[in-house]
């Protein structure tokens, strides 16, 4: 029989995250023949070094310098949640007649709840958002232009910093890959934090609609302070004494 090292089991158990999605106690310990205990102190260290966030029952990966996950996972995990968010947040639009949406699952969503019956002009960096509202009669979309990043379908780099530098906008849909009262909003890639920090400067009015998930996550590069949002729109997930102390930062809080 070949006994696996602690090491070796846990760069095994956050392979399988990143692989999966997220891990389970009772299957990593099947997979590894160790007890449940050890698999949870497994995790435990793994949270600690900022690796995974440990769940009941089990963890999902944290992103990072080195760790993104794809938009094409991203469309797979928590779609009712982020529908909802999505919904709620497009309700936030207002009197708005210039917008950006930001790259990503959920606010690609926004963009498909926004409503269809007014003018509307609607900046972004995701091939994606462009895709869902190129039809729609009265919206005129502007994709900012660079370099398009495989894992999410997004422009990045001076090219699209300068031209969203050039634009004055009413309301930003901004996503993030973590939100924290310590550090504000994360994302793993320089270039990406980039677009996302002039988006912010360019915006008169600014709102974070992601899941639950994401709060208290951190990655590499920090891009915006939660108060300077009006709004964060999450789910439920989020526990109403941990929105408590977000909206105490100035955002108000919407779970759904």
């Amino acid at each position: 029989m070949c006994v696996v090292d602690t090491d070796e089991r846990r760069r095994g158990i956050l392979d399988t995250a990143r692989r999966d999605g997220s891990v389970e106690v009772n299957a990593l310990a099947v997979v590894f023949k160790v007890a449940k205990e050890t698999v949870r102190r497994d995790l435990h260290v793994l949270e600690e070094h900022g690796l995974l966030r440990r769940t009941h029952g089990g963890a999902y990966p944290v992103e990072s310098a080195g760790y993104e996950t794809t938009l094409a996972v991203r469309t797979t995990r928590n779609v009712p949640q982020k529908s909802r968010i999505a919904a709620a947040a497009a309700d936030l639009l207002g009197d708005a007649e210039t917008v950006f949406v930001d790259e990503g699952f959920t606010p690609q969503l926004v963009a498909e709840a926004f409503p269809r019956d007014r003018p509307l002009t609607v900046v972004t960096a995701s091939l994606a958002v462009a895709t869902v509202l190129a039809d729609a009669e009265k919206i005129s979309v502007l994709l900012l232009g660079g370099r398009v990043r495989g894992s999410t379908m997004a422009t990045v780099d001076h090219w699209a910093s300068k031209m969203l530098a050039g634009f004055v906008i009413d309301l930003a849909y901004v996503g993030a890959n973590g939100i924290s009262r310590e550090y504000g909003l994360t994302t793993p890639d320089p270039a990406v934090s980039e677009v996302k920090a002039q988006a912010m400067r360019s915006s008169r009015r600014r709102i974070f609609a992601g899941i639950h998930s994401k709060f208290g996550a951190v990655s590499f590069c920090r891009f915006a302070g939660v108060g300077d949002f009006e709004a964060i729109v999450t789910d439920a997930g989020l526990s109403s004494a941990e929105a408590q102390r977000y909206s105490l930062m100035g955002p108000q809080v919407i779970r759904v």
